[in-house]
């Protein structure tokens, strides 16, 4: 039997780069301290998800100068994962002894794509390596105003202390072939990302369990609406206050049967901690053998089969 225990941490996204490495740093210190061996962020925790996007009025008119300032603010605050950004995240795994996976903004400062930002998810071992680097393959509705297009690079699992870890990226999850890439690669934990886990990414991540007879860290960010740009105007219909909610968290932990094995907590600050066994993942999987249906690992190649027909 294997046990490996995880954090899930949901917080308040931070104003700057810097005091979110500070926040990214303190937040892991802890859950390193609470005996987890496997830290997770939300998406684009770094540094912040662009939350403006969905209730902010004008942010699609051609040259607008508020949002202008606004996206050159995210720009400069965006991680180089090859730069002294990225390097402060492996310092903070290495220094914890941790498997990080963070959801980040990048930017591209060399070379070919400079200035591009994507939505990508950082793997981090213990020793400080970055282990996978994945860039969201396709932006969702109005994030496509900020964030480049992704591509395969890092749509699988890779090996860590704590077992094999993939992860993909909020609306990913309802990307056959991705998902097929990343059951097919093997996990045994799986990351989901999101800016908010509401009711239907619920759905999504605990399908995700059990389809894919993997444990599910699904992990959510928290924005009060002050916390947002204050050259943009709101939505009166959407926000009523600075203290409301603009992302409420719904961090949870999903087991391989697809049942709650924490969470989900919204419209609060914690850190989620599970004590996951990884021997339910075989369990899983004869049960799954036994009832006559299909091997996890070619789950989604019977159905595209299915489809060609």
């Amino acid at each position: 039997m294997s046990i490996t225990r995880v954090a899930v941490i949901q917080a308040e996204v931070s104003p700057d780069l810097s005091t979110g490495l500070a926040r990214t740093r303190e937040l892991t210190a802890q859950a390193a301290r609470d005996g987890a061996t496997l830290v997770v962020f939300p998406e684009t925790w770094l540094p912040g998800y662009p939350a403006w996007l969905d209730v902010c009025r004008d942010v699609a008119l051609w040259d607008h100068a508020p949002v202008k300032r606004v996206y050159a603010r995210m720009a400069a605050n965006s991680v180089v994962p090859a730069g002294e950004s990225g390097r402060a995240l492996g310092d903070i795994a290495r220094k914890n002894t941790v498997t990080l996976v963070v959801g980040v903004t990048e930017r591209v400062d060399a070379e070919i794509g400079r200035g591009t930002l994507y939505n990508a998810l950082l793997t981090y071992g213990p020793d400080g390596t970055l282990l996978n680097h994945h860039r969201k393959l396709v932006p969702t509705y109005t994030e496509r105003m900020v964030w480049g297009p992704g591509d395969a690079t890092g749509l699988h699992a890779v090996e860590t202390p704590v077992g094999r870890v993939g992860g993909l990226v909020c609306w990913e999850h309802w990307m056959p072939l991705a998902r097929q890439a990343l059951h097919e690669s093997g996990e045994d934990i799986h990351v989901a990302v999101w800016p908010t886990v509401h009711e239907m990414h619920q759905v999504a991540s605990r399908h995700y369990a059990f389809e894919g007879r993997c444990f599910v860290l699904a992990a959510g960010s928290l924005m009060r609406a002050g916390a947002l740009p204050t050259e943009l105007e709101t939505h009166t219909g959407r926000v009523t206050s600075a203290e409301q909610w603009v992302l409420r968290g719904g961090s949870a932990i999903f087991a391989p049967d697809g049942s709650y094995a924490a969470g989900p907590v919204y419209d609060e600050p914690t850190t989620l901690i599970a004590d996951l066994d990884l021997g339910r993942i075989r369990e899983e999987s004869m049960s799954l053998d036994v009832a006559g249906h299909y091997h996890r690992s070619d789950c989604l190649d019977l159905r595209v089969t299915r489809v060609r027909r």
